[in-house]
């Protein structure tokens, strides 16, 4: 990551989901009313609940909007939403490896509307487990400088069960297993630390550098995909400097 900004990369993200407040909501409903038809409306027994509330909250979204969510994905309220989760995965310019999860009520259509943003931005979707397996699914908690030492960090993240506590440019990186994420970032935020980011995300084994014109091109796929009512999250390994995803934003 030596000259690469994480976080440039969270100002990057963090300004795309302001500019798509009322879509990021949207997602987040559909998320909370598909964990909360599977687990149960209780997010002390129904961790997946627990996750998307999580995110919700994160997105400020109001607290009537995600009782409502949860109301309808439990069949308390009358709700006619079908969703199922499927995945897709491919590459974007540069060899970027892209992976896309989606909730949807018709897969035909999903996987044919998905596959066109591919190929329109100049990428290839794949077979599925075609890029899958270069990630995996961890907790990452991003703290910048100046928040809180390493010494005080290291003590209150792996005492509430962190994996690892990492130091780079800008700041600090916390990575948990799935399970531990919650109870990390809870300890963190009980302790007066403010994040500068957390969520539950796929984490590359290698990230793709990518330069120039092609940090527009990945990014361009990226924002098509997101942009997509059936698209929850997507992932991708690549790691681009401060100067080019500034150029992208110019």
């Amino acid at each position: 990551m030596a000259g690469h900004s994480k976080w440039a990369n969270i100002r990057h993200k963090k300004g795309r989901e302001d500019a798509k407040r009322g879509k990021v909501w949207s997602k987040c409903s559909k998320a909370i009313m598909v964990a909360a038809k599977d687990g149960g409306p209780d997010p002390d027994t129904n961790l997946s609940l627990r996750y998307a509330i999580d995110e919700a909250k994160s997105a400020n979204m109001p607290k009537d909007n995600i009782k409502r969510a949860i109301e309808k994905g439990a069949g308390l309220t009358e709700s006619g939403d079908n969703w199922e989760e499927v995945r897709y995965e491919g590459y974007a310019a540069a060899g970027v490896a892209i992976i896309v999860d989606c909730l949807t009520d018709n897969r035909n259509r999903t996987a044919g509307d998905v596959r066109m943003i591919f190929s329109k931005a100049g990428g290839n979707m794949g077979n599925a487990n075609s890029v899958a397996f270069m990630f995996e699914m961890k907790g990452v908690i991003s703290i910048e400088e100046g928040e809180a030492s390493e010494d005080k960090l290291m003590e209150i993240a792996l005492e509430a069960g962190a994996e690892d506590v990492a130091e780079e440019e800008g700041g600090f990186t916390i990575t948990t297993a799935p399970d531990a994420y919650l109870t990390v970032k809870q300890a963190l935020e009980d302790a007066g630390i403010e994040l500068a980011d957390a969520e539950l995300t796929m984490v590359p084994g290698n990230e793709a550098e990518v330069t120039g014109k092609d940090v527009g091109k990945v990014l361009r796929l990226v924002d098509g995909l997101e942009d997509h009512d059936d698209v929850q999250k997507v992932y991708t390994n690549m790691s681009a400097s401060e100067e080019d995803l500034e150029a992208v934003e110019g």
